[in-house]
């Protein structure tokens, strides 16, 4: 069951409903901002300065106003105007209550604005960090896809924040201009999804870099959206309003313009999820950042228009977890490591894990370090199979020590390719286990 990180479109339903006419803005003549980020699970993550304080937020153009979420005790952060809202997002939970606040100051390198609204969720189980493994603060979108034209280069993870009076396209052989159109201060594109029986079935798709998945359909027989044969249920992320079920499956093809991927993972997400929105329209489902990563982008809301161009991502197969394991950070832990040979002799030994270190004896270096436990696991995969079990702490796969690597990292590790043995090391009320299983190819 992996966690996909799912920002999603979250619709929001507020009462009041903020107003503000500042943007983003450039210095006066200068053409665009260069800003680097973070590639994470799919996921654009982006340094933003919010009244002085510095933080970080995933880029989502399916939200329409900056949320603010995961202030813990240390983080201290000064909000303008404040007032209280109602908010409902996606999943089956009930509307929750948060603070609405306007005339804050937001930097993103030169490009700032002095009117920035926004809204700030106190429910501390909104917390995307765990799943990331890096501190995330909160979620941007509209405002800067309005304000200017997004360039998102995902080989060399940076974006270029163009003054749109000042952009001028570019016009290459090898990428494609395509509309779309802006409902709700949402951006759509249209596609083609190549069925199971092959048939193209014409669809309308929300674009939402902030989720982690691939294709959402909704699940619309009367348009030709049936669910393929071959699928199992899976978690498929969490919004403001709760977790996230459905189907997950893979469609023959998915085109976009000249663009076409074959075997193209697909979610079909419970309707519950949706249940706030009475009325889809003519919106099919969106298209997520595992797509989305194999292209270099340009965004300009201005014109109604995106430019594609396929970059190194592109013939990427798409990622399964077959191992069926969910992973998140769980706070601290303390690890002892040697720092002598079998001699006794004191190795000089530079390296160390965490932000603190204890020696004892000269001989042994305490450190305190992250753990990684296992939060879920999909019914009748290897590692359900094997009896790992959730709560259970990672030690080790395949014999490296998992407080070396990246969560992302240590999700690789577990799902590389298919018939890799894997070994596990965990620990379960103070024992050490040992789980091995063989990676198999989720729809076999």
């Amino acid at each position: 069951m992996k966690r996909n990180l799912l920002i999603f479109a979250l619709f929001l339903m507020l009462t009041p409903f903020l107003v503000s006419a500042q943007g983003f803005k450039l210095p006066k003549h200068q053409k665009f901002e260069r800003v680097g980020f973070k590639m994470i699970n799919n996921l654009i993550i982006i340094p933003v300065e919010i009244n002085g304080a510095e933080l970080t937020f995933v880029l989502d153009s399916g939200v329409s106003k900056p949320i603010l979420f995961n202030l813990s005790d240390q983080d201290s952060i000064q909000i303008n105007n404040v007032s209280e809202v109602t908010i409902r997002g996606l999943g089956d939970g009930e509307p929750m209550k948060a603070l609405s606040s306007m005339g804050n100051t937001f930097k993103l390198g030169k490009a700032k604005n002095y009117n920035q609204d926004l809204y700030v969720v106190l429910d501390k189980e909104i917390n995307f960090s765990t799943s990331l493994g890096i501190p995330v603060h909160g979620i941007l979108g509209y405002d800067l896809f309005r304000d200017f034209v997004v360039e998102v280069n995902y080989g060399a993870e940076t974006l270029k924040l163009h003054n749109p009076d000042l952009y001028k396209p570019s016009r290459g052989n090898r990428s494609q201009t395509l509309p779309i159109t802006i409902e709700r201060k949402k951006a759509y594109v249209e596609g083609t999804v190549l069925m199971e029986d092959e048939d193209d079935v014409p669809v309308k798709l929300l674009v939402d870099t902030g989720s982690s998945d691939a294709l959402w359909l909704f699940h619309q027989p009367e348009k030709g959206l049936n669910i393929p044969e071959k699928n199992y249920e899976d978690y498929l992320g969490r919004g403001l309003s709760g977790d996230i079920f459905g189907k997950r499956a893979k469609v023959n093809g998915i085109k976009i313009g000249d663009f076409e991927l074959k075997d193209a993972k697909a979610a079909f997400p419970y309707r519950e999820s949706f249940g706030f929105i009475k009325n889809l329209g003519d919106r099919n489902g969106s298209v997520g950042g595992e797509i989305l990563k194999r292209f270099n982008i340009v965004f300009d809301y201005r014109r109604g228009q995106v430019t594609l161009k396929k970059n190194g991502n592109f013939r990427a197969p798409f990622q399964y977890n077959m191992a069926g394991i969910a992973l998140q950070h769980n706070g601290l832990r303390y690890i002892a490591e040697s720092i002598a040979d079998f001699r006794g002799v004191v190795q000089n030994d530079e390296s160390n894990f965490g932000n603190v270190q204890i020696l004892l004896e000269n001989k042994t270096r305490l450190s305190l370090v992250p753990e990684i436990i296992v939060s879920g696991i999909r019914a009748g995969s290897p590692a359900a199979e094997a009896g790992l079990q959730a709560g259970d702490v990672i030690l080790a796969v395949n014999g490296k020590r998992i407080h070396r690597y990246k969560l992302q990292e240590v999700l690789k590790m577990l799902n590389e390719r298919e018939g890799k043995r894997v070994r596990v090391l965990i620990e379960r009320y103070n024992r050490d286990l040992l789980f091995s299983f063989v990676l198999k190819k989720v729809f076999d």
